[in-house]
């Protein structure tokens, strides 16, 4: 694993993309053994405090970005919270706290150790003030993967971490190797590091992807790892959680 930045230090990435009216996207690599690895940041901006008033930002397994892109997520709102979803993705952590030292800090309870060695956690629950935005625990994952549920005017967009694996269109042996390990293929998949994981978590996980399931309003998923899932994301779920029992 990459030792965590203490620096802002940018790699290669894409352009922040809209999803929403107030969500955010932007894909990166990480150099690894194999290669690049893409990996995804995502901002959600929380409704005003009040009227007028700029909107706070929640940033989701952040990613440091060059200046052209800053200008763009700041003028989007105000970085205020960061969610460290994992343990394995603290890489950026460290310099998003020295460039906003208010930023408040948050990862779910498996993971705050890993985590408070790189930077200080506030809290492994969050209540963004915003009823839309929803910080989860997943089920199943040893504490150790969290998401955001938000409610949006066109409905709901599930924001995973590596719960779920939907990288397409890499080829040769680091191809093969991410399809061995999970990541990517042909369908999305629940990657292996994850399955090894779960121990006796994988009846909590499945009954979690059923949930979001059940919602007729889910809309998409966005996952750290790969494409956003817009086509029958329920049917993806059910996939997945059927896979696990």
């Amino acid at each position: 694993m990459t030792a965590p930045f203490l620096s802002w230090t940018v790699l290669p990435h894409g352009r922040l993309t809209p999803l929403t009216d107030d969500i955010m996207t932007v894909v990166g690599d990480i150099p690894m053994p194999i290669g690049e690895f893409p990996r995804r940041m995502t901002v959600v901006r929380l409704r005003p405090a009040e009227p007028g008033a700029r909107r706070d930002l929640v940033i989701f397994s952040a990613m440091a970005l060059d200046d052209d892109q800053m200008e763009v997520l700041e003028a989007f709102g105000r970085p205020a919270w960061m969610v460290v979803p994992s343990d394995r993705h603290r890489l950026d952590a460290p310099a998003w706290k020295k460039r906003y030292p208010n930023l408040r800090v948050i990862c779910p309870p498996g993971a705050r150790a890993k985590v408070e060695a790189v930077v200080p956690v506030n809290a492994t629950a969050a209540s963004f003030g915003d009823p839309k935005v929803r910080f989860v625990d997943v089920p199943g994952a040893q504490g150790n993967d969290a998401a955001l549920e938000v409610h949006g005017s066109d409905g709901l967009t599930l924001i995973v971490n590596e719960i779920i694996g939907n990288i397409h269109g890499v080829h040769g042996l680091k191809g093969a190797l991410l399809h061995l390990m999970g990541f990517a293929g042909d369908q999305a998949q629940i990657p292996a590091p994850v399955r090894m994981t779960l121990r006796q978590g994988k009846a909590a996980l499945a009954l979690q992807l059923r949930t979001w399931a059940a919602r007729e309003d889910l809309k998409r998923i966005v996952v750290s790892h790969g494409d956003i899932i817009h086509y029958d994301p329920q049917g993806v779920l059910r996939t997945l959680a059927a896979e696990l029992d």
